[in-house]
């Protein structure tokens, strides 16, 4: 053979040409894919808040941000899903929601009073968490019959199971799995105290952070005559598990509206006649002296530490304080809306 054909090392197969074209094939792949969703919304990360199984690293780093959360007693910083998965992909039941109060996944409703007002209520439930070898009496056996009687699911667990379902926050044995909180429209809220026999009561809460202290809040409403509470949209805790088991199954019987704008708000009740009365510390007319208690009401009560904000204190028609003996500063938003509320009650009975 002709030249150096035979030499070791020759090229035995010929030069590239030039590449052939993908006749469009490629193009889809050159489009934009949007913006990343949020953590919460992507499967391989840890704060997944899904409800479908998770890869097996991301279900271990929620797992262990959840036990650390735990034993620090604090809310879990991962998502907030509806099933929590197991290191091997598959469905281990519902996961406590933390403190976000955006609506976006179910709660585990936990204790017996809670669960069984939610029930009689008839807050739709998805599932009834009985803890082994708990003491029976009328709540649970009540519990499980009116779960067995609408065809919600009962699950007996381990009470560790349970613990770690919950968070480790005291559950009573009894844990049930409502969807997420659904709010009242402020404008239904309002239509339905102005409509009611007797006088419009709300209660506003002006960046309550502590979904405990929106529970007891809730709690003090309902058992005080008022027909409705609301609260900032952002920036404020909203209907937590945590705030479920303080209103003592309050939430389920006292409507709760979130709004865009606080002060929007209280104007829009002052258009429809009530008189916005805001707590504050440093008012100079006391709550004792509230005349205007009998009449139609808005009670707006400030944030536990700097109490009410300059927009929302100077759209309030008027602003009392609760007298207070000793050197005590303030006290905490929902004993002074149960203090406030209570004056309310007072005045309207005996009017």
């Amino acid at each position: 053979m002709a030249g150096n054909s035979q030499r070791r090392g020759r090229r035995t197969t010929p030069k590239p040409g030039a590449p052939a074209g993908s006749g469009g094939k490629r193009r889809a792949g050159l489009r934009g894919k949007g913006p990343t969703p949020p953590a919460e919304q992507r499967p391989w990360h840890k704060a997944y808040s899904g409800t479908e199984p998770v890869p097996r690293r991301t279900a271990w780093k929620q797992e262990k941000e959840r036990r650390a959360a735990a034993a620090e007693g604090r809310a879990p910083k991962v998502g907030t899903p509806g099933a929590l998965a197991s290191p091997s992909g598959t469905a281990r039941g519902p996961a406590r929601r933390g403190g976000s109060g955006r609506g976006d996944g179910p709660e585990l409703l936990v204790g017996r009073n809670p669960a069984i007002e939610a029930l009689r209520a008839h807050v739709p439930a998805t599932a009834l968490y009985i803890a082994f070898g708990i003491d029976l009496d009328e709540r649970v056996n009540e519990l499980v019959r009116t779960a067995a009687d609408r065809g919600i699911p009962i699950l007996e667990v381990p009470r560790a199971e349970l613990d770690r379902l919950t968070g480790a926050v005291p559950h009573q044995g009894v844990g049930l799995q409502v969807p997420p909180y659904s709010y009242l429209p402020f404008e239904d809220l309002l239509a339905a105290a102005v409509e009611h026999p007797s006088a419009p009561l709300l209660v506003a809460l002006d960046g309550v952070t502590d979904p405990r202290n929106l529970g007891a809040v809730i709690r003090s409403a309902a058992a005080f005559g008022a027909h409705g509470v609301f609260l900032p949209a952002r920036r404020a805790a909203g209907i937590t598990a945590s705030a479920w088991r303080t209103s003592a199954g309050a939430a389920a019987r006292l409507p709760v509206s979130r709004v865009t704008n606080l002060t929007r708000a209280l104007k829009a009740c002052q258009q429809a006649g009530l008189v916005v009365v805001g707590l504050d510390a440093g008012a100079d007319t006391p709550v004792h002296d509230l005349e205007v208690a009998v009449g139609p009401l808005v009670l707006v009560v400030g944030s536990e530490g700097r109490g009410l904000s300059r927009l929302v204190s100077t759209t309030c028609d008027l602003r009392v304080a609760i007298p207070m003996a000793g050197e005590t500063e303030s006290l905490n938003a929902s004993i002074a809306a149960a203090v406030a509320l209570a004056e309310v009650s007072r005045r309207r009975a005996a009017a």
